[in-house]
């Protein structure tokens, strides 16, 4: 694909080499490090005048650093006149404070910020023109901007891997319960109990917990790295999703419509 520049930031390179790799890329060059005063400093290492600029950086790990990181990608290839500047965000940082919150039992509203505003505002001020991201915790974040934001769904792959890892899949029943509900669905006679969902963040004592739940496995996608989690943790499993974030950059560099995304996975 021509006029075209694909960038990672350091949240998941993983992912990026991946989304790469499918798109028979290879990853522009850039430097990102650390001032010993911690602020970040990026050196974008070649042209991008007259590109359409792809950045892929995850809300993951050092969130605040890595949100910093990627607007001054952004600003970075802007101001060295590049044609388009899309951000691509598996994980949006931020997207649970899409509200306020009511406080009390006489409904007082909270005076917390909806943060995932802010950070809307933040990437477009940088200068992004286009955000892809995946499973908004909310899809009203997508209001949020004044420039278009394609939510892809990770609901397609979801299904395609029940298909491939299940074997009696279509006896299979989906239910959406808390965590507890396990063991009840177990105790209710179920012979297999599957966590799946998108994000896997593990946080606290997630990682225990899991390991002495009855799950068989917690599936989860890989808009988060998950190496380390899995290595702690023999059930969790992960999804791949790349192929589905580089058939949306490569539809919206060629102008084509991103909607057969939500129901389909690309081959």
């Amino acid at each position: 694909m021509p006029n075209i520049v694909l960038f990672s930031g350091s949240s998941h390179r993983d992912l990026s080499q991946r989304v790469a790799d499918r798109l028979g890329l290879e990853l522009g060059k850039v430097v990102t490090k650390k001032f010993s005063n911690q602020e970040t400093s990026v050196e974008i290492g070649e042209s991008v005048r007259g590109e359409d600029v792809y950045i892929i950086q995850s809300g993951c790990g050092e969130i605040n650093d890595n949100l910093m990181e990627l607007l001054i990608m952004i600003n970075a290839c802007k101001i060295a006149s590049s044609s388009r500047v899309t951000a691509v965000i598996p994980c949006f940082p931020y997207a649970r404070q899409d509200k306020k919150d009511k406080k009390g039992s006489v409904e007082r509203w909270s005076r917390a910020p909806i943060s995932a505003k802010l950070v809307a505002n933040m990437l477009s001020v940088a200068g992004a023109d286009h955000i892809i991201t995946m499973d908004l915790h909310a899809s009203q974040i997508q209001g949020f901007f004044d420039i278009p934001v394609d939510n892809l769904y990770a609901e397609p792959a979801v299904l395609q891997w029940i298909k491939e890892n299940i074997l009696e899949w279509r006896n299979c029943i989906i239910v959406s319960p808390d965590a507890g509900g396990a063991k009840r669905l177990v105790s209710a006679g179920a012979t297999k109990v599957y966590a799946i969902l998108t994000h896997g963040i593990f946080s606290g004592p997630a990682i225990s917990r899991i390991n002495n739940a009855s799950f068989e496995a917690v599936v989860v996608t890989n808009t988060i790295p998950q190496e380390e989690k899995m290595k702690h943790c023999p059930k969790i499993q992960f999804i791949d999703i790349s192929m589905i974030l580089a058939e949306a950059i490569r539809r919206t560099h060629n102008g084509e419509s991103v909607s057969y995304l939500f129901s389909h996975v690309p081959l």
